[in-house]
């Protein structure tokens, strides 16, 4: 399941970083869409599904969103 989180965050900061960039410049910076209608949909479909992977399993791989107590020394 590590290996899934990982690609997730992976296509999860390409994603914002190209919608970043989208932001800033306007559409003409749109990095995915320069390489091509399919690779840039293949790319979106892939994000779309790692956000939902995030989506689904981030309280159980979130140490910051851990129900149980710290433990102190």
């Amino acid at each position: 399941m590590k290996a899934v989180h990982v690609i997730a965050w992976i296509l999860l900061v390409v994603g914002g970083l190209n919608w970043g960039l989208v932001g800033i410049g306007g559409e003409g910076w749109n990095v995915v869409a320069k390489l091509g209608d399919t690779v840039a949909t293949i790319i979106y479909v892939l994000v779309g599904i790692a956000a939902l992977a995030s989506i689904f399993t981030h309280k159980k791989d979130c140490k910051a969103c851990d129900s149980r107590p710290a433990q102190t020394m």
